[in-house]
């Protein structure tokens, strides 16, 4: 069977579930908590050792092969772009859409948040390498340490075959064990999704929030949809663009459920090589890149929720000087949110309001109720955007091996 059959089958029996089962009782609660934390860390459970390993045997084999630095380039162009895209087309959308008044709370301001970025990048280079290994949020130590070592393989191919090979060796057998873990947890995503469901039905409940869900549902399914499949079909001559979204199926319905980019990560990486058949040194150094920075769904969310937040507090409309800053802060913000693979928009929201000051400092607190679903339609953009571009990347460098759909996993 499909994997994305069966991530589909155990979504719907999750839904069902919220549906039908007594979860205002205590102890169904306590038991779904205990199945969805307990997927969401499998999902995660071998995310770090695969990326340890294929970065570092996708870093050796393209800098000998002389593509290490424009498939670097091409992944940092693609990641703006695309980003910069989708952060237009969620202004413009909030914008031409004018969604209710959410009712001001009167909860207190919790304490500021801070992204601790000078941190962050200290954390890049620990005083012991290995404590990069060791951070399952945070994946850009792993990145840093596995090319270094990548490139010092590349740098004495003759000395370092032993031990690339061993490396190799050890990617594969990663690769394998993660497999079979995505593959089980098509059985926790009943758990998963269950959670999800009962969420969105408090949310939809109230009513307050469910203009802002639809927009923000409608402008996922314009890029997932329209915008990733016709850029691929005309920057690459793709005559299939939307066989790239059928592989993506499975990962999208993870991301939209678990609201987490690197629950959904493992899947992505499965399915570049299994269903696109995108070689590993392309796939295992591209897709960590845009699954960490090209944020583009967060850039779109954290664009829609404080135009939401700003119409909210006043009705004097959004200046054009607004509508600049709120671009360019709601573009760069998302390239900085890698160590929140989830709630990461959240995050951004309550950092732009601290920002924006005049007042709105606690503007955030209006969407709190509805941040988990808010943060989900995120991470499917995002998880989506990173199988579409490292696609692109792989075509650009005739790095794909053709399969035929019927071979798809």
């Amino acid at each position: 069977m499909k994997i994305w059959i069966k991530y589909l089958i155990g979504c719907t029996l999750g839904i069902f579930a919220a549906l039908f089962l007594p979860f205002e009782n205590q102890i169904f609660k306590s038991v779904l908590h205990f199945l969805t934390e307990l997927t969401l860390r499998m999902g995660r459970y071998f995310l770090l050792p695969v990326l340890f390993f294929s970065i570092t045997i996708g870093i050796t084999k393209l800098r000998g092969s002389g593509k290490l630095v424009r498939t670097g380039v091409l992944t940092v162009v693609s990641a703006l772009v695309i980003s910069l895209i989708t952060t237009l087309i969620g202004i413009f959308s909030a914008l031409i859409i004018k969604l209710p008044r959410i009712p001001i709370s009167v909860e207190k301001i919790s304490d500021p948040i801070n992204l601790e970025l000078p941190k962050r990048l200290l954390s890049l280079f620990p005083f012991n390498g290995a404590a990069g290994l060791f951070d399952g949020d945070f994946l850009l130590p792993v990145f840093v340490l596995a090319g270094f070592i990548g490139a010092g393989f590349a740098s004495d191919a003759i000395r370092a075959k032993p031990a690339f090979t061993f490396f190799d060796c050890l990617a594969r057998i990663s690769f394998e064990v993660l497999s079979f873990f995505t593959d089980l947890i098509a059985i926790g995503m009943i758990a998963v999704s269950c959670t999800w469901a009962l969420s969105l039905f408090d949310v939809l409940k109230t009513g307050t929030f469910t203009g802002l869900i639809i927009l923000l549902a409608v402008d996922g399914l314009i890029i997932i949809v329209g915008l990733l499949p016709v850029l691929l079909r005309f920057l690459c001559r793709e005559n299939h663009p939307y066989k790239v979204l059928f592989a993506g199926i499975a990962p999208i319905i993870a991301a939209l459920f678990s609201g987490d980019v690197n629950f959904s990560l493992a899947l992505n990486l499965r399915h570049a090589k299994d269903s696109l058949g995108v070689k590993r040194r392309i796939g295992a150094v591209s897709m960590p890149l845009f699954s960490v920075f090209a944020r583009s769904g967060t850039a779109l969310v954290i664009a829609v929720s404080f135009i939401v937040v700003l119409r909210s507090y006043s009705s004097l409309g959004v200046s054009l000087r607004d509508l600049m800053w709120l671009t360019g802060m709601s573009f760069g913000i998302s390239f900085c949110l890698s160590a929140f693979p989830s709630g990461g928009p959240f995050v951004a929201l309550t950092l732009l309001c601290t920002l924006y000051g005049r007042g709105f400092e606690a503007g955030y607190l209006l969407l709190k109720p509805a941040a988990f679903i808010i943060c989900a339609f995120a991470a499917a953009i995002d998880t989506a955007t990173a199988l579409f571009a490292t696609y692109y990347i792989a075509s650009r460098e005739k790095m794909i091996i053709a399969k035929d759909l019927k071979h798809y996993i």
